[in-house]
């Protein structure tokens, strides 16, 4: 019966977050949650990682702290799922809306489509600076096949990680496991990286994160080779299933290359490759080396159409299995 009430409220979510995203009227009144996760885990962050603590030290509050940040977001999860069902059908609603928040299917579109809109609108700097928004990498250094590529791998990362996970971290564990993927997550944004600050600190937030969306990384190349097969046909479908396969394990993250390979064979487009972050060049090897080498204002419109077939999908299949179940 657990299951099934999740599945029901999955798909009311999915197709809301569709509809109306984060609204700016709302989060100018109100924080969001993944802002408090993060103030969260600055304050944390700055009381145990400080400067005169050996590495050894470093790491070991590293993961104490990310162990009582999971804690308390699972509390807190426990905590609301058992107050919304003290109010039947009304709780359910409510959870609805919680799970909503925690998705980002059109947001993120926006925010791709965006850099779109700014290279059409304001040429190579209003594609720089609407691309700034959702990558890290120096904008600057960024030509418009370039800006394009970084917008569509953050399309296909942010499809596994801000949709397909905690859609099936909610899904297999509630409320309780969405608030702890999505301060997982947070955390590993924040502090779960290999800079001399963060190396030790944050390695135990980098190495739980790699291991909590590595189920949704692969489950996002079939996702996005149906939505691929929905926009562009059975060649894209396959490419993306071939690329994925072949180059999935290039990219330096054990995850975000999976869904990237895959929107770079539905595209026939070549995805990766060095860039620039704070100034320190990282080589990477280039996704899909047999694709095109140009990415075009056109890719990004495309990978956006596919990126809403796919979260179609998602819905579609959630709603097929609570179906199946009642």
């Amino acid at each position: 019966m657990i299951f099934e009430l999740n599945l029901l409220v999955l798909v009311l979510a999915l197709m809301l977050d569709r509809i109306v995203g984060d609204p700016d009227v709302l989060w100018a009144r109100l924080p969001h949650p993944i802002v408090l996760f993060g103030k969260a885990i600055s304050r944390m962050e700055t009381l145990f990682n400080r400067t005169e603590l050996a590495g050894e030290s470093r790491r070991r509050n590293g993961m104490l702290v990310i162990a009582a940040l999971l804690l308390v977001a699972i509390v807190a999860g426990v905590a609301l799922h058992l107050f919304f069902t003290l109010f039947g059908l009304a709780g359910i609603l409510l959870e609805v809306l919680i799970v909503t928040v925690f998705l980002a299917q059109k947001s993120l579109a926006d925010h791709v489509e965006a850099v779109a809109t700014g290279l059409r609108q304001g040429g190579l700097d209003g594609g720089r600076k609407a691309v700034s928004m959702i990558v890290g990498r120096d904008p600057e250094t960024l030509d418009e096949p370039a800006v394009c590529r970084a917008a569509i791998e953050s399309l296909a990362e942010n499809f596994s990680d801000g949709v397909v996970a905690p859609a099936l971290w909610y899904l297999v564990f509630g409320l309780p496991g969405l608030l702890a993927y999505k301060m997982l997550n947070t955390a590993d944004s924040m502090i779960g990286h290999k800079s001399e600050r963060y190396v030790d600190f944050g390695w135990a937030s980098a190495k739980l994160d790699d291991l909590a969306n590595w189920p949704a990384a692969r489950l996002s190349i079939a996702l996005i080779a149906a939505g691929a097969w929905l926009r562009r046909g059975g060649d894209a479908c396959r490419e993306a299933f071939k690329i994925a396969m072949r180059d999935g394990g290039m990219h330096r993250s054990p995850n975000s290359g999976r869904p990237e390979a895959a929107m770079a064979g539905a595209l026939n487009v070549q995805l990766a490759g060095p860039r620039v972050y704070s100034g320190v060049v990282v080589m990477e090897p280039m996704i899909n080396g047999g694709g095109r080498e140009t990415a075009v204002i056109e890719d990004i419109d495309s990978a956006v159409s596919v990126f809403n077939a796919s979260c179609s999908v998602l819905a579609f299949v959630v709603l097929v299995v609570f179906l199946f179940l009642l």
